[in-house]
């Protein structure tokens, strides 16, 4: 059975989540995205697991259902935050469950090292490897996978308090570490050029905190197994049974290139080097990014390849395509009427950007939106990249391209003047 997941998302106890993210809205826009299984989030939350155990049932697959059969899989994020080698380590982890007997004694063995009630992710000072023994203790059935990895700021391998391979961060425990998550500011390819993820299932999942059709499923993961918790969890320990991701172009997520916000100063890597990581505005560090942490880590070449690597593909969520065409807010009046204008003629988004035919679109929608996603379904929009917390953005027009493309490159001559390097 084909399914498309989403295993790593929040709920409304969750910081900066919405409180109409309740299980109804997940399950609701999870059906008109086209996610057929859904994490649950949160699960150590008091008041959220409350809310779980009330309404979905669980059964020996360890699988949860919705009172209308809609499934899913009890997961959590958990923030781990601590002092290892002489550095402070930042490293958030997403954990799998296999049923609520688990849950509860995940919750109480945290009870004991900290708060759980104030936050959907909550932060403990435990060490990776104390982490990962302390879930295996619990059952070994439970599955956790380094979230995001390459974040600047709270991941494995982030440029601000990350470890240098998955043996340094867990340990002994890194034998129970089956799979890794892409984050939204990498892909497959870019984590193929690091040697120390060869034996790494690839995964990606949206880490959403609203159920906005831009956000729920804007990164997932395509599963051909049973609909059994040990089914996934086997496929992520073999890598048979995942079958692709959907990947956001990597220049979309937030920490893709480097730079500094409050200056609007963004860079390539090899800028960067030059620059020794200094903004040329303000003369402080700039946020480092993903792209560059992987040059740093590569063992590969850009573009390597080998046999039976895992396939992705790229895709932009519809609604950021219809803003950045119509000029408006993904969440305004027009953009929406577009939206449902198209998805009424089809079972869900993921069904419109990959299998809707070019005719059958246009019977309802314009022949320039029609191009748009049809150029979305080959991976090929141009995404301007995202740097130190501000999301890459995608854009049509040709010239604004160019424009784009130009404006990066002027930050060479910018800095370049304003710290006195003549040429470089």
């Amino acid at each position: 059975m084909k399914l498309v997941s989403d295993l790593h998302i929040h709920s409304k106890y969750s910081r900066s989540c919405g409180k109409e993210l309740d299980l109804a809205n997940l399950e609701k826009w999870a059906k008109i995205k086209g996610v057929d299984l859904l994490g649950t989030g949160d699960f150590t939350h008091p008041k959220w697991i409350k809310e779980l155990k009330s309404n979905l049932v669980e059964d020996d697959t360890g699988v949860l259902n919705s009172k209308t059969g809609y499934p899913f899989i009890l997961q959590t994020e958990i923030s781990l935050m601590y002092s290892q080698g002489g550095k402070g380590r930042r490293v958030h982890n997403v954990v799998l469950a296999p049923n609520f007997d688990a849950v509860d004694q995940i919750t109480e063995e945290l009870l004991k090292r900290g708060r759980i009630d104030y936050d959907g992710r909550p932060i403990f000072k435990i060490p990776c490897i104390d982490f990962v023994e302390m879930l295996k203790g619990i059952d070994k059935r439970i599955e956790v996978i380094p979230a995001h990895i390459w974040t600047p700021h709270f991941a494995m391998f982030g440029s601000k308090s990350g470890f240098s391979s998955v043996k340094e961060c867990y340990g002994s425990q890194a034998k129970h570490i089956n799979a890794i998550e892409t984050g939204l500011s990498s892909d497959p390819a870019m984590n193929w050029r690091v040697k120390d993820l060869d034996d790494k299932a690839i995964v990606s999942f949206s880490d959403l905190h609203s159920y906005w059709p831009w956000r729920m499923g804007r990164e997932a993961t395509v599963f051909d197994i049973d609909l059994k918790y040990d089914s996934l969890i086997n496929a992520l320990k073999t890598k048979k049974g995942i079958v692709e991701t959907y990947e956001v172009d990597p220049n979309y997520g937030k920490y893709h290139f480097d730079g500094h916000r409050k200056c609007d100063v963004i860079m390539p890597p090899h800028l960067t080097k030059k620059f020794k990581g200094i903004c040329p505005v303000c003369k402080k560090n700039m946020i480092i990014g993903v792209m560059n942490r992987i040059e740093e880590m590569a063992d590969r070449a850009e573009g390597y390849q080998s046999q039976n690597q895992q396939k992705f593909r790229h895709l932009v969520p519809l609604h950021e395509i219809l803003s950045s065409h119509l000029g408006k807010g993904v969440n305004t009046k027009t953009v929406w009427n577009e939206y449902n204008q198209i998805m009424k003629q089809f079972k869900n988004e993921f069904d419109v950007m990959l299998n809707a035919s070019q005719n059958d679109l246009m019977k309802v929608t314009t022949p320039a939106i029609v191009d748009l996603i049809m150029k979305n379904r080959n991976g090929g929009i141009y995404v301007y990249p995202g740097f130190d917390g501000n999301y890459g953005r995608p854009v049509f027009d040709k010239k604004e391209i160019e424009k784009l493309k130009e404006e990066i490159n002027r930050e060479e001559y910018r800095a370049k003047n304003q710290m006195g390097l003549g040429d470089f």
